[in-house]
C-alpha cells in the first residue's frame, strides 16, 4: 500500500488520531499537509482526554492557576436570589464580564455561536506559565482558545471542551522615552510604551494620554483587550489621523505553537511580526506582550452629536445626498472620524470625532450644513446640534468628564474599582449582546466623486428602508495623511482600506444570557433580524467590485473570508500560518488555514 493511498483510507474514519498519520513518514509529512484527515481533538470523556494527575501537573507548573471555572448556568443554579439579583446587575459590566474567565462580552450569535466555559482554564501570570500551557495543548492533542479582553463579536476566545489560555493578569503597562526593537541595530528610537497582554484600551489611554501626555492608536470602546485590537489591525475614533494600532506596533513577545517564546519586530521573525499586524487573532500563537509606539497629542479633541428627522421618504432622500456631498468636501480629511448612522424611521444621526480642531473651526464647518437643515423647517427637524472640543488630554480623563460630561460615561460601580475604569455610556448596548445580524463594507472613496453621490445616496437610502445603516469613516483610511496610510500598507490588513473613505456596518441583536429561562433570546425574531440585516447590505454590495470588510466587524457567515478580510495579503498569511503552526494548534472560525478544518468536516470552528 502506497502512502497516498494509506491518507485515503485514514481520511474515511474521521476519529482517527492525526498523531498516527503525522508520525507515519514524518519527514516527507509536510508535502502534502492539505491531504490530512478531518481533525480531531480531545474532548471530556475521551479515552485521551489528560487524567486528573495530568491535570495537576499543568497546576503545579503554573503555580497553581489551573482554574476550574463555573458557567452562567451554574452561578445561577446555586445562587440565593438576592445573590441572582446582583450577578444580573453585574452582567451589565463589561469589567466584571473581563474579569471572570468562564465569561465573555458578548452572549453568542443566532445559528453560529454561544458562550460556553472551557473546563480549565490557565490565568496566566507570566510567559512560562503560557508556555506550559501550549506546550500541554499540543502533547494532549486539546482544543486551545485565547482570550484577553473576550471582545470577540465571532466567539474566537470562546469554546466548549477547551483548554482556555486567560491572559487578563499580563497587564503591567510601561512608557518608554527611547524604544529602540531588539536586535535593530542603527534603528531610530521611538517614544512608546509596552504593554501587556491582558491590558484594556482604557488603563492604556490613562497611562499613556492622561497622564503621560501623549497619544496610542488604540481601540474606540474602552474594554477591548489590546492584543485582540491589534490582531485585527484596530481602528480607533482617531484612525483617520492615526492609522490603525497594528501601523503602530514595534514589537511583540508570542509564544508559538513549539512553545517557543519569542521576540518579534522587523528585523527578528519579520514575517511573523508582520502576519500578527491585522492577520486576525487567534491563528498564531498567544502575544503575552507587545510595545506601540506613541504620537503627539493634538490641542484639541472634539465631537458632534447633530440628530435631523426628514418628514418624508423624499427630504430623507435629498437629506443623505446633502450630507454625502457635505462629507465629501468638509469632512473627507484626517480631523474627522466616527460615525452617521441611517435609520428606517427617516432620520440622520451623527456622532462624530475632531481631531485638531477647536470648538470655533468645528463650528464654523458645520455651518452651511446645519443652515442648509434650518432652512426647510416643512421639510426637516434639528432634534440635537451639539458641537464642541476639549483638551485632548481630558478626553479619557475619568475623573474630568466625571465632573464636566457625566453622561457621556458609566463607572464600574464594584466598591473595589480602579477610578479611572469607565467606558463609553454608547457601548452599553454590547455589554452581552447576543447578535441577529453583523455585516461590514468598506466603500472606495470614488463613490464621493460628484458623478457618483446620487447612486450612493439612493444605494444608502434603499439600505436603511430595511434597517439601520451606519456609517463608520474612521474605518476607511482615504483622507488619513500619507505617512499613516504608508504605515498601514505594511500591514496584513486588507490592502482595500487604503483606497476606503467609511466601513458600512449593520449589525443588530439583544442583550441576553442563552440557556437561562426568562434571559433566553428570541430566536424566531433573530432569524428574521438576520434576513433583514443581510437585505440591507444587498442593496451595498453592487457598489463595489470586491467585497472587503473589517475583520473583528463582519459576518460570522461570510463566504468569501480569505479575499474579505486579507484581500491579496492571504496567500502570505497562509504560509506564516503553516510555517510556524503546521498543525493547527491555533484554530479560530475563519481564521488563516482554518479552510483546512472546514473541508474536513468542521464547518464552524466553535
Amino acid at each position: 500500500m502506497n502512502r497516498r493511498t494509506l491518507i485515503k483510507l485514514i481520511a474515511a474514519f474521521p476519529f482517527v488520531s492525526e498523531a498516527f498519520l503525522l508520525n507515519k513518514n514524518a519527514a516527507s509529512a509536510s508535502e502534502e499537509k492539505h491531504l490530512l484527515p478531518a481533525r480531531w481533538r480531545a474532548r471530556p470523556g475521551d479515552a485521551k482526554w489528560p487524567k486528573a494527575d495530568q491535570w495537576q501537573q499543568l497546576n503545579l507548573e503554573v503555580n497553581g492557576h489551573l482554574l476550574q471555572p463555573k458557567s452562567l448556568e451554574e452561578m445561577f443554579e446555586k445562587a440565593t436570589a438576592s445573590r441572582r439579583e446582583a450577578l444580573l446587575k453585574n452582567l451589565e459590566n463589561p469589567y466584571f464580564r473581563g474579569d471572570e474567565p468562564g465569561l465573555t462580552q458578548s452572549a453568542g450569535w443566532v445559528d453560529a455561536w454561544e458562550a460556553a466555559c472551557s473546563p480549565y482554564v490557565v490565568a496566566a501570570q507570566n510567559e512560562k506559565h503560557v508556555v506550559a500551557a501550549v506546550n500541554f495543548a499540543r502533547e494532549n492533542n486539546l482544543r486551545l482558545v485565547v482570550k484577553g479582553g473576550g471582545h470577540s463579536y465571532k466567539g474566537t476566545s470562546n469554546a466548549p471542551d477547551s483548554l482556555l489560555i486567560w491572559t487578563r493578569a499580563l497587564k503591567e503597562i510601561t512608557l518608554h522615552e527611547a524604544f529602540v526593537p531588539d536586535s535593530c541595530p542603527g534603528m531610530r528610537s521611538y517614544k512608546a510604551v509596552t504593554i501587556g497582554a491582558g491590558a484594556m484600551w482604557m488603563d492604556v489611554y490613562n497611562a499613556v494620554t492622561t497622564k503621560g501626555g501623549r497619544y496610542v492608536q488604540g481601540g474606540g470602546c474602552a474594554t477591548v483587550g489590546v492584543v485582540g485590537l491589534v490582531h485585527g489591525g484596530g481602528f480607533g475614533s482617531f484612525s483617520k489621523h492615526y492609522g490603525t494600532a497594528a501601523a503602530s506596533l514595534l514589537q511583540a513577545e508570542i509564544v508559538t505553537a513549539d512553545g517557543a517564546h519569542r521576540v518579534i519586530n522587523e528585523q527578528r521573525n519579520p514575517d511573523l511580526f508582520w502576519a500578527i499586524k491585522g492577520g486576525g487573532g487567534g491563528s498564531y500563537g498567544v502575544i503575552t506582550k507587545l510595545t506601540l509606539k506613541t504620537h503627539d497629542l493634538p490641542e484639541h479633541f472634539g465631537g458632534v452629536s447633530i440628530q435631523i428627522k426628514a418628514s418624508s421618504d423624499e427630504a430623507y432622500q435629498r437629506l443623505i445626498e446633502h450630507f454625502i456631498e457635505f462629507y465629501s468636501t468638509k469632512l473627507f480629511n484626517h480631523h474627522w472620524g466616527e460615525s452617521a448612522k441611517l435609520n428606517p424611521e427617516n432620520t440622520l444621526s451623527c456622532g462624530m470625532v475632531s481631531c485638531g480642531l477647536s470648538e470655533a473651526e468645528s463650528q464654523m464647518i458645520w455651518k452651511p450644513f446645519l443652515d442648509w437643515v434650518r432652512g426647510s423647517p416643512q421639510d426637516y427637524t434639528l432634534n440635537k446640534a451639539f458641537i464642541g472640543a476639549m483638551s485632548s488630554r481630558h478626553w479619557w480623563d475619568a475623573d474630568w468628564r466625571g465632573k464636566n460630561l457625566a453622561r457621556t460615561i458609566i463607572k464600574d460601580p464594584r466598591p473595589d474599582a480602579p477610578p479611572e475604569h469607565v467606558y463609553w455610556t454608547d457601548n452599553q448596548g454590547e455589554v452581552g449582546v447576543f447578535l441577529h445580524g453583523y455585516e461590514s463594507l468598506w466603500l472606495p472613496s470614488s463613490l464621493l466623486k460628484r458623478r457618483n453621490q446620487k447612486r450612493l445616496a439612493r444605494a444608502l437610502f434603499a439600505s436603511s428602508r430595511h434597517w439601520s445603516v451606519e456609517l463608520h469613516f474612521n474605518k476607511g483610511l482615504a483622507g488619513a495623511p500619507a505617512e499613516a496610510l504608508e504605515a498601514v500598507r505594511h500591514t496584513a490588513t486588507n490592502p482595500a482600506v487604503l483606497d476606503a473613505f467609511v466601513l458600512v456596518i449593520i449589525a443588530g441583536g439583544e442583550q441576553s444570557i442563552p440557556g437561562l429561562p426568562g434571559h433566553e433570546p428570541n430566536l424566531s425574531e433573530a432569524r428574521a433580524n438576520a434576513q433583514r440585516i443581510s437585505n440591507a447590505m444587498s442593496e451595498l454590495r453592487p457598489l463595489v467590485n470586491h467585497s472587503g470588510c473589517y475583520v473583528s466587524e463582519s459576518s460570522f457567515f461570510e463566504k468569501s473570508w480569505q479575499q474579505a478580510f486579507w484581500g491579496s495579503n492571504y496567500d502570505r498569511l497562509k504560509s506564516i500560518k503553516e510555517r510556524y503552526d503546521c498543525h493547527d494548534l491555533f484554530i479560530v472560525h475563519h481564521g488563516v488555514g482554518s479552510e483546512r478544518w472546514a473541508r474536513n468536516g468542521f464547518q464552524r470552528i466553535t
